[in-house]
């Protein structure tokens, strides 16, 4: 089998003021490498120049990262809202709509599947903490690679027929979550407070599924979590 490539957007860091840029956590590129993948980072210089990127991959990664800016689905900013960058939501809005529109396998992770519910006219709740009464803990303080809490999962799902399992378990490290779903989305796992957890499009001929976890962080001894990498490089490979 020829190893596909798979796109994986980068999120902003500053070390200081001689290094700046795109940064994409270690775990997406060996979880890819170890599932048979080749990973590539996708910049966000523009939203013309990402899509102009998209022909080299045949699947793509929307990962983790800083908050969607709110003016994108609407709203203001919520006294709790972290840092944004709004040249990487623009690219990240243009690329979950050409993907689904050109049929590129996705996979949306923790901010992606916010940003893949906005491009879709779905708003987000800005802060769990503060606007979610009686919400769980859903920014652990322990290990990213360790799991945190229950999911129950949709046994009518594509999700389902990865993971094999109606309730699962998953790490958690975010603050903000979808709240209106955006068209043509449908949840298929949600956390024990109704945070929704994942979800599919229900008209997108290629295969694509977001997750409010970071699967990438617990495949190394998951696995649940390895089966959904595996079903990525699978789709993106053309098998």
């Amino acid at each position: 089998m020829k190893k596909p490539i798979i796109g994986i957007t980068g999120a902003y860091v500053k070390h200081n003021s001689y290094m700046e840029g795109v940064y994409v956590h270690h775990d997406y590129h060996r979880c890819v490498a170890a599932h048979g993948g080749i990973p590539i980072v996708l910049p966000f210089v523009s939203p013309e120049l990402s899509l102009e990127t998209l022909p080299l991959c045949q699947g793509i990664i929307l990962s983790g990262g800083e908050d969607v800016d709110p003016r994108y689905y609407g709203q203001d900013p919520h006294q709790q809202l972290g840092a944004t960058v709004r040249e990487r939501d623009e690219a990240e809005i243009a690329i979950a709509k050409y993907a689904i529109e050109k049929g590129i396998p996705l996979l949306a992770i923790c901010r992606g599947i916010q940003i893949l519910n906005v491009a879709l006219g779905g708003t987000l709740i800005q802060d769990i903490p503060s606007q979610v009464h009686g919400a769980m803990q859903h920014t652990q303080v322990i290990d990213r690679s360790l799991d945190s809490h229950w999911v129950t999962v949709d046994p009518a799902s594509r999700l389902y027929e990865i993971v094999g399992e109606k309730r699962i378990r998953v790490n958690s490290l975010h603050h903000q979550a979808i709240d209106s779903l955006g068209q043509g989305l449908r949840v298929v796992a949600a956390a024990s407070d109704g945070i929704i957890e994942a979800v599919e499009h229900t008209d997108a001929s290629a295969f694509l599924l977001g997750l409010q976890w970071h699967p990438e962080s617990m495949a190394v001894s998951d696995p649940c979590m390895q089966r959904i990498f595996t079903r990525l490089i699978q789709e993106a490979a053309g098998l």
